[in-house]
Parts: C-alpha cells; structure tokens; sequence
C-alpha cells in the first residue's frame, strides 16, 4: 500500500518569516486522519526566512531531527550546546526529560529544512543532541542512514527509538531498492526531483505513506534527493 500525499494538497501555515507544510496534523493543522504513521509522528516542510527563526522554547520525549535542505540552521539549547548544520546535513536533539532550545536562520538566503519527529522507545531519558555532516557522494544511489536507533548503524547519530532516517541521491534513471521488513511504517518524501516508487510517482516534496509492500522499488524520473524514514508501529 502506497498512498501519495502531494504536496500542495498538505497543511499549512504561512507566519511571513516562515512558510510551513505539514505532512500529519500539527499546530492549527488538524487532520485526524494524518495524526501519524507508525512512531512518526511530525514531518514538517519549513522555510525560514533570512535572520529569523523559533525562538527558544522545550520540548520533552521526542527524537526530533532536522534534516537540511537548503541553507543552514543554528542550534542553542539550554544544554550548552551550539552548531551550525548544512545542507545535506543532518542534527538529532533527543528531547528526553526536556529540553529548551532555539533555531535561528542567521543566514544572507532562506534556509529549507524537513522537520521530523518520532516518539521515543521510552520517556524521561537525559536529553541530548548531536549533528553531523553526510556528504552527498556517500548516499549517491544507495541509501546511507543518517539516524538510527539500530546499533549496526555506526555512522548514524543515534536515536532513541525503534526507526531509521536514510538518505539517497539518484540520477535521472538510477534505480534503489530498500527492503522494508513486515510490520514496518515506510514514509519517503523527494526533497528534489521526481521518482517512481512501485509504480507510484512522486514529484518534489510529496510525500508517500508505505505499508506492506516488502520491496520498495525506486526509479529516478529526474535527478533526485530522498528522505525515507522506516519505523516501528
């Protein structure tokens, strides 16, 4: 089962300084039957604005990452920590037993980012954060995960709960297989260009919710960059 959710048919919210596209219900968005898929909880498209962003504030029991797309955010929290992350890169915040941080785009562009949230395995855990670059090579025609909460996956930064967020670049024509094992909740979305995935095409920003289906075939109909997040129910 395949079902495209395209993208101007998504919530949303436009605050000026920044434009939001919601994938499940979120804010003022309320679909009750977008309240999720499996753990994945949140997939949010945001576009800030130049030298703006969220101020600070918590958050509590929830792995939250934020995947760039375009530009670059600045991250502070209450821990001490601070970074900037690129596109193309990637920064986990596990919010634990709470957390209060901001999101600045302190940059001259706007900066684009998905926005991902899925419930922890368990509540009240220290919380932490961490970021990371993945150079595009390194996922080019294969998907590389960029979180997991699998200990095989060394290179990922950890999450804390039963998921994996994998990345891939393909060339117009380029075929991926990923294998999604029963029982799982798959959702893709194209950051750029188009794909076929079992003969469902999606366009840039789409959004795809898979179930059932053991083998995702994914066949680049232009050069494109995907975001797959594969988790438990």
């Amino acid at each position: 089962m395949i079902e495209r959710r395209p993208f101007d048919t998504l919530g949303g919210a436009d605050h000026g300084w920044l434009k939001a596209k919601h994938h499940f219900s979120f804010a003022s968005y309320n679909d009750p039957g977008r309240m999720g898929w499996g753990a994945l909880r949140v997939w949010n498209d945001d576009t800030i604005a130049p030298q703006t962003g969220f101020p600070p504030h918590p958050h509590a029991d929830m792995e939250i990452i934020t995947y760039v797309r375009e530009g670059a955010i600045t991250h502070r929290d209450n821990l001490g920590n601070e970074g900037r992350t690129e596109a193309g890169d990637v920064q986990v915040m596990s919010a634990g037993s709470g957390i209060t941080h901001s999101e600045y785009n302190v940059e001259p562009g706007t900066t684009r980012i998905f926005q991902i949230w899925i419930i922890p395995d368990e509540s009240g855990k220290p919380p932490s954060w961490g970021a990371r670059p993945f150079p595009k090579g390194e996922r080019s025609g294969r998907f590389v995960a960029l979180a997991s909460g699998f200990k095989e996956d060394t290179e990922a930064l950890p999450l804390r709960t039963d998921a994996r967020v994998l990345g891939a670049t393909l060339k117009a024509g380029d075929t991926v297989d990923y294998t999604l094992e029963s029982s799982r909740y798959a959702y893709l979305v194209p950051s750029t260009g188009a794909v076929e995935i079992n003969g469902t095409r999606l366009d840039a920003r789409d959004g795809a919710a898979i179930r059932d289906e053991s083998v995702l075939r994914i066949t680049a109909i232009e050069d494109a960059e995907l975001v797959l997040v594969d988790t438990a129910a």
